[in-house]
């Protein structure tokens, strides 16, 4: 298990090979983002932006999501919550058939006085087969304290 004390400012973590399905894009879609060029080849064919299927800026936070879980939890990292996201930014459009990656670099930490937590701030990048940064924000984890 990684505890708040085990986290340095400047540590940065590489992960993740999501690969985006064409079948999930659309699922995704339907289930939460029905916009044309989510879910339409002739559509998104005709979007200036896009210009073929995109999957939808939410099912990329998602799709990031997955691979912070399945990453840390391998890693032992432990978060107890998340206080929000921050300066969420779509740059490129996702794919299917792209291949995604992901960075974390421990920004800031602050130990709660109060409480057996602190607060860890991230920025998060992801990016594409190519290394095109497709996407970033900043979050904050509460992450639990070593006991004493």
């Amino acid at each position: 298990m990684r505890w708040f004390e085990d986290y340095e400012i400047g540590h940065v973590e590489r992960f993740g090979a999501y690969v985006v399905s064409r079948d999930e894009v659309i699922d995704f879609a339907k289930k939460f983002d029905p916009q044309p060029f989510h879910l339409d080849d002739k559509a998104a064919a005709a979007n200036p932006i896009f210009g073929r299927l995109a999957a939808s800026g939410w099912h990329s936070c998602a799709m990031l999501m997955r691979m912070l879980t399945d990453h840390w939890t391998e890693d032992g990292h432990f978060s107890l919550a998340g206080t929000g996201v921050d300066e969420l930014r779509w740059l490129k459009p996702v794919y299917p058939g792209d291949v995604l990656s992901a960075e974390a670099e421990v920004l800031a930490k602050k130990a709660s006085g109060s409480k057996p937590i602190g607060f860890i701030d991230y920025r998060l990048a992801m990016f594409n087969q190519l290394g095109e940064t497709v996407m970033t924000l900043k979050v904050t984890n509460i992450q639990p304290r070593r006991p004493e």
